[in-house]
């Protein structure tokens, strides 16, 4: 898939699901419940233990599906170049890297670097981010976004962290393009419960499609 492709699909799907876990078994499995529960944007991070090993492997396994997966908590170019060739179609960053963003666009996949200033994001802006992780979105309300478009209008700014069903419709009201969603997502993991995960996944999924069709 290409990279206006991915990015489209992103901001048409308005989730990407965060996945962050203890052991490539329980990532897999979390995968599978996030699926099923109808979100196909799937960022695996690399603070899970052999997460090259969980994208490449995802990657082949829902090769024929609707599901793109990406790379999260990158902090470098040699890392993000690493997930490209596990099989990762866009790279998302905790922070602005330059480097990490001109090695994306040298490969055309999708990079999304994490901002909390408005120097940060005319800088990620002008080294070819389409859109903006807003992160900590939890050290922030969804007002924040209104401020930011204030000088810059034309960004597109997605929100991870501390997005969850309740606060979902506050962010994109505020001008979000697209949110990201993690611990709250897959919470029930952690006791086994994938069927919460899977749940969850359907609440999220059916407050955005609500949204969007409101705004129609």
């Amino acid at each position: 898939m290409k990279r206006l492709e991915i990015i489209k699909k992103i901001v048409d799907t308005g989730i990407v699901a965060v996945v962050r876990t203890e052991s490539k078994e329980q990532g897999i499995k979390i995968v599978e419940a996030i699926k099923k529960g109808g979100i196909n944007i799937i960022e695996i991070t690399m603070t899970v233990p052999e997460a090259l090993n969980i994208i490449n492997e995802i990657s082949k396994t829902y090769k024929d599906d609707d599901v793109i997966i990406g790379a999260g908590t990158v902090l470098d170019p040699e890392t993000a170049r690493a997930c490209m060739l596990a099989g990762a179609q866009y790279i998302i960053s905790p922070n602005l890297n330059v480097d990490t963003l001109k090695i994306c666009n040298r490969y055309r996949v999708p990079s999304f670097p994490g901002v909390m200033t408005v120097k940060e994001a005319i800088e990620a802006m002008e080294y070819g981010a389409e859109i903006l992780k807003l992160f900590p979105g939890s050290a922030f309300k969804p007002s924040i976004i209104k401020a930011f478009k204030g000088p810059l209008p034309y960004a597109n700014f997605m929100p991870t962290g501390g997005v969850d069903i309740s606060n979902i419709k506050d962010w994109f009201e505020a001008g979000a393009v697209a949110v990201a969603t993690g611990s709250n997502l897959t919470k029930g993991a952690k006791s086994g419960d994938y069927e919460m995960v899977t749940k969850t996944a359907k609440e999220l999924v059916e407050e955005v499609a609500k949204f969007k069709k409101s705004r129609r």
